[in-house]
């Protein structure tokens, strides 16, 4: 049932919103009034970075860049009708890298990419395109993959301190964001939009284990 007149009137289309953060944009567009189409699949199971195919990245190229750019090509002739808006999903590791996570930072990497070119090749019809880049948000996806390490609990607490606020991002986060740069972010083309916590400011530790260090000679 909706609850606000923010979105009041507009047609909302959510791919993946099924749970985690697809599941939060689909609430808060209802939430803000607007009538919500929303699809799904299954995900593929979890996988370390070493475990990953060619044929694995691939797949994860269709899923996460070649998707988005399918659905956006088929909807733009509305979109330019209706002068609407495309919010593509993209992550913080698109812009900063990650560890042993390839496949994932290229493919979200690329949906940040495409979101800059489209902005600018659709806003001669009015369109806006722009992008949110996710941190870490506590999902059942989240849950899954600290499930698949020796400790969990650690895994968990060392994500959590991973930012600034002392705590992870909630799927109604990212979607608060999502039905902004859609309702009052009119001004707002080709950016991307980081939902972070601060995640990715000051500095920390990068080598990672078993990379040779060779600190400074203190003089005596």
């Amino acid at each position: 049932m909706a609850t606000g007149t923010r979105y009041a009137g507009k047609v909302v289309v959510v791919t993946g919103g099924g749970r985690g953060i697809g599941a939060g944009i689909v609430r808060a567009f209802v939430q803000s009034g607007a009538q919500v189409v929303f699809c799904d699949k299954d995900d593929p199971p979890p996988q370390w970075p070493e475990e990953t195919s060619a044929q694995g990245f691939r797949q994860l190229l269709e899923l996460n860049l070649l998707g988005t750019y399918t659905l956006t090509k088929l909807a733009l002739p509305h979109l330019r009708k209706s002068r609407g808006n495309v919010i593509n999903i993209s992550s913080l590791v698109g812009a900063i890298g990650q560890v042993q996570a390839v496949p994932y930072v290229a493919t979200k990497g690329a949906v940040t990419a495409m979101t800059k070119a489209l902005a600018l090749d659709e806003s001669q019809y009015g369109v806006r395109v722009n992008c949110i880049s996710p941190g870490n948000i506590w999902t059942p996806l989240w849950e899954e993959l600290a499930a698949f390490t020796p400790d969990p609990a650690a895994t968990i607490l060392e994500g959590t301190l991973a930012q600034p606020l002392g705590r992870m991002g909630q799927p109604a986060d990212v979607a608060a964001a999502a039905v902004f740069l859609a309702s009052e972010a009119n001004f707002c083309t080709g950016i991307e939009l980081f939902v972070t916590g601060g995640a990715e400011l000051g500095y920390g530790r990068k080598a990672i284990p078993g990379t040779p260090v060779e600190p400074p000679t203190i003089p005596s």
